[in-house]
């Protein structure tokens, strides 16, 4: 959980800390902590810890917080975990009652180690050769999907396919006759809706005894075989992954 405002916004110095007692001290924070204004970065915080040397125990004091986003429970986490790293307690009675439940709710459950994954960036040639591989590994199972295709097609000329032929019809009568009802009322509709809109189009000429000429000429050289090609491949489509996926 790493939030971080724009450059220019970043303007908040690490606030000091407090001598305590003798292995204590108190980071004492003040004033609006919100994103706009901009908060110190995670890499501040280990040096700074570094440089309290003997303190076993810090006090995170916000009283004098004003107003408060997740900037301020950004920050709180990090010096959270960078404590508990060096074996330092924390105490957060002396914050907000949200914020507070927010670092709970954050540090209930121990991160998975190599869950967060790297700020490195891949170079460039690697990330074109990974795509490199990855087209030739898609091209080589396309061709050989169309070879075990086009084998199949010639063992089926042969005569020498084997398959069962009370499948082949039933699965014929599935993706040819079982699906006209379908695609005839896609059509009907479709044919109203051109009728609908080319009469009111055609109003403004005086020409709507043209109506009947457009839905006949539209339906039967392009919506018809393109609607009966879109619902036969989504119909048919559909039902095939079905059955390929209760096998």
């Amino acid at each position: 959980m790493r939030l971080r405002a724009p450059d220019t916004a970043i303007d908040r110095g690490f606030p000091p800390f407090e001598p305590l007692a003798a292995d204590a001290a108190t980071l004492r924070l003040s004033g609006d902590w919100v994103i706009a204004r901009g908060f110190p970065q995670n890499d501040e915080i280990g040096p700074r810890l570094n440089e309290q040397r003997g303190m076993r125990r810090l006090v995170l004091d916000g009283t004098k917080i004003g107003a408060w986003d997740s900037a301020l429970v950004t920050f709180l986490l990090a010096v959270v975990t960078e404590c508990r790293a060096r074996g330092i307690a924390t105490d957060l009675s002396k914050l907000p009652v949200g914020a507070r439940r927010l670092i709970s709710l954050a540090t209930a459950i121990p991160e998975r180690a190599g869950a967060r994954r790297g700020l490195s960036a891949e170079p460039i040639i690697a990330t074109i050769g990974r795509w490199g591989l990855g087209s030739v590994d898609a091209m080589r199972g396309s061709i050989a999907f169309i070879g075990e295709l086009a084998i199949a097609f010639a063992r089926l000329l042969n005569g020498t396919a084997r398959f069962r032929r009370s499948d082949l019809m039933l699965t014929i009568e599935e993706c040819g006759a079982q699906a006209l009802p379908i695609i005839s009322i896609i059509s009907l509709l479709v044919g109203l809706i051109f009728a609908f809109v080319g009469a009111v189009q055609l109003r403004q000429f005086g020409a709507q005894i043209y109506v009947a000429n457009l839905v006949t000429i539209a339906m039967a050289r392009e919506m018809a075989a393109v609607m009966t090609g879109i619902v036969l491949a989504g119909r048919t489509g559909a039902a095939f992954a079905a059955q390929i996926g209760a096998m």
